[in-house]
């Protein structure tokens, strides 16, 4: 990814973009296996050797909805594949499998979208979600790919509340090379985050990446509380923040879309961060995200290394999800 190109005027080269694109597309392939074997092997099942007919359509929204696409997303697409064979006459079921395909990657992309790229410093992302969803992680992940391409990060340890949260984040900032805003624990977030908005000015920081409280989407104070952060930096900062990404466990199927309403109604969300992809039969939420939330899911995790958050790239996923190569992708 070229993100930092227009800031810092750095072209990467083809060849290392192909190399890394390749890597992190195996990385998909292994990462959705626990959801192939889930849901790609039984539609597989289904989809072959059989004429295209109701009962074809009405086993291939059961399993849609066993994946975790959720009810309204799996009739979505079963009625497009319904569509799409009566005006195209398919009458086998594998030729009617590609087109699965297409409209899986066409419902990811209509709502698709990288993380914004940086017009002025600092370059502000703001980052939710309840706690276990793998927040600090990501946080730590995001700082170390800012510093790869050379911009100075500055992490702000928000969650003043969860036992260990400073120091978890403390460690990472360590750990990359990176500076770190922080207040005593049971601190006030909203003090925090005005003092990051301003340390990140004041030191000339590309980058500044904000933490905050993980909390249970149905604890309403809480909820208000995360508005007041939001609105600290939006005042600090003069503007709209660039990112306000809500990280989501994969593992944790239809309840991260009952967490990213809730989310939605405190603060403006941008995208979400898909984590623990590897680690799920349920990969399926990807689709109802996007398409019960029209959110784009921007980032995904597909593993424990550094770089193992990538962006997210609708058509890599469809092919990656049913065994296609890179190339066709």
């Amino acid at each position: 990814m070229v993100f930092w190109k227009r800031m810092f005027g750095e072209e990467k080269k083809q060849e290392q973009e192909k190399e890394k694109e390749q890597g992190f597309f195996q990385k998909l392939v292994q990462g959705l296996e626990k959801t192939k074997q889930g849901f790609v092997d039984k539609v597989d099942g289904i989809m072959t050797g059989r004429k295209v007919d109701e009962e074809l359509f009405e086993e291939l929204e059961e399993a849609l909805i066993q994946a975790d696409c959720g009810l309204p997303t799996a009739i979505f697409l079963v009625d497009q594949l319904r569509e799409r064979a009566r005006s195209e006459r398919i009458t086998e079921s594998e030729e009617l499998k590609s087109v699965l395909v297409e409209e899986i990657t066409a419902l990811l992309e209509r709502n698709a979208a990288p993380l914004k790229t940086p017009e002025e410093k600092p370059y502000v992302i703001m980052v939710v979600g309840v706690n276990g969803a793998g927040k600090t992680t990501t946080i730590g992940k995001l700082a170390y790919r800012f510093k790869q391409e050379k911009a100075k990060v500055l992490l702000a340890a928000g969650d003043t509340f969860r036992a260990g949260a400073i120091e978890q984040l403390t460690v990472w900032a360590n750990r990359i090379g990176v500076e770190l805003v922080s207040h005593a624990a049971g601190s006030d977030p909203a003090a925090v985050a005005y003092d990051a908005v301003n340390a990140a000015k004041a030191r000339g920081s590309d980058v500044l990446v904000l933490d905050t409280a993980g909390r249970l989407q149905t604890k309403v104070n809480l909820m208000n509380e995360l508005a007041k952060v939001h609105r600290v930096v939006q005042r600090e900062l003069g503007r709209d923040l660039d990112e306000i990404l809500l990280v989501v466990d994969a593992t944790t199927g239809q309840n991260a879309l009952s967490q990213a309403k809730m989310f939605q109604e405190a603060v403006p969300l941008s995208g979400i961060a898909l984590t623990k992809l590897d680690g799920t039969a349920k990969g399926g939420i990807v689709l109802a995200l996007a398409n019960e939330l029209n959110l784009a899911v921007k980032l995904v995790g597909v593993g424990e290394q550094y770089e193992d958050l990538q962006d997210f790239d609708a058509s890599a996923f469809a092919k990656a999800l049913f065994g296609q190569s890179r190339e066709n992708a």
